[in-house]
């Protein structure tokens, strides 16, 4: 056996301590990012529901929800229609650019239609829909762009650096906060929710733009919504399952179940990605 140099065991205890202290820094910035690395958006009741008081308590922590299902009623719905996704004034005050406001309401709209159309006919606004959908936006938490850019740039870095990218800085992040209704022929409430969700350190990608993390979350809520609806039950904190053939191929950018869905463009909505990247 090769004798261990006074030398070589230098350089070799030299090197267990450095991946011993990068191991216990990356450790350490994992348990912070942990600690602190969600954006906290509280519900925000935009008084644009026909009524509240079906809505139950409050649950979540870092997605927080209220919500009302009439399962049975849902179970005879045939067809459609979706109402372009609002703002109310005080959330539109947050956001001062129209092309951003569009930007957003419209990942809402895209993500209900292409989820309704997997189950539903999606129908024009003045007809005779079985449901309606009404979404307003109630509050924009808007993503610095400063600290987004530091984070894009950390994490392009990491990447070459490190085998796996470490989390996104959790400073600067946006949220988004909702409400949403259907409601049946008769305009009686057979589904509501008021829902807000912040960026996270982990899952949201940083994007130079004021309106890219609600661009993502926006996406989040109207595919949350729309589910809840078509399954007749209510969103769970951690709903772990796996997507529909359907839903990876639309995600992928395929042809939705109605052709009305096409007016809000296709999933991922590359246009509105390099918007939200740069804008």
């Amino acid at each position: 056996m090769r004798p261990i140099t006074v030398a070589g065991y230098s350089k070799k205890a030299a090197v267990v301590r450095s991946m011993s202290a990068r191991t216990l820094t990356l450790a350490t910035a994992s348990i912070l990012t942990i600690t602190s690395g969600c954006s906290s958006v509280p519900l925000k009741e935009g008084g644009t529901l026909s009524s509240y008081g079906n809505l139950g308590a409050a649950k979540g922590r870092f997605s927080k929800s209220r919500t009302y299902l009439d399962g049975n009623r849902l179970k005879e719905i045939k067809t459609v229609a979706i109402w372009p996704t609002t703002l109310t004034f005080s959330a539109g005050r947050r956001i001062q650019n129209s092309n951003d406001r569009l930007l957003v309401s419209n990942a809402i709209d895209r993500a209900i239609c292409f989820t309704m159309s997997e189950k539903y006919k999606i129908v024009p606004i003045g007809g005779s829909p079985d449901l309606t959908i009404k979404a307003v936006i109630t509050d924009i938490v808007p993503t610095q762009p400063a600290v987004a850019g530091a984070a894009k740039a950390i994490s392009i870095g990491s990447s070459i650096a490190l085998p796996v990218q470490i989390p996104r800085l959790p400073l600067g992040l946006g949220g988004l906060a909702m409400e949403a209704e259907a409601l049946d022929s008769a305009g009686v409430q057979r589904a509501a929710i008021v829902w807000s969700r912040g960026a996270n350190s982990f899952t949201s990608e940083a994007r130079v733009s004021r309106v890219g993390d609600a661009y993502d979350l926006a996406a989040a809520f109207g595919s949350e919504f729309s589910r809840m609806i078509i399954t007749g039950k209510e969103p769970k904190g951690l709903n772990i399952r796996l997507p529909s053939v359907y839903e990876i191929r639309t995600a992928l950018g395929g042809k939705p179940g109605s052709p009305l869905c096409e007016t809000f463009g296709r999933a991922p909505g590359i246009a509105g990605s390099l918007h939200a990247q740069s804008g």
